[in-house]
């Protein structure tokens, strides 16, 4: 069984091509790998809202030649495991 791996803007594209209206994404003019390393401040985060003409649309108008789907989620805090605490380490 061949299974192929969308990964980058082609999963961005593909994205939008299912009926996605906006799509979080890493974004650059130079690569896929350069929008998933430039994320210094989140300037360079997008929704993408179209692809047209060989670029993808933020939902601000701009246009960019490369645009890679990423996830935010909130960072939370858990409590340490049992196993892990100082109590559970004393010989």
């Amino acid at each position: 069984m061949n299974s192929t791996k969308i990964v980058g803007s082609d999963l961005t594209r593909s994205m939008l091509m299912s009926g996605s209206t906006e799509v979080w994404c890493a974004i650059s003019d130079e690569s896929d790998e350069e929008a998933m390393l430039d994320h210094y401040g989140n300037d360079f985060t997008a929704y993408i809202v179209s692809f047209d003409s060989d670029y993808f649309y933020c939902n601000h108008g701009r246009a960019w030649a490369f645009a890679v789907p990423i996830r935010i989620v909130a960072v939370g805090q858990s409590p340490i495991e049992e196993e892990f605490s100082p109590v559970s380490m004393a010989i």
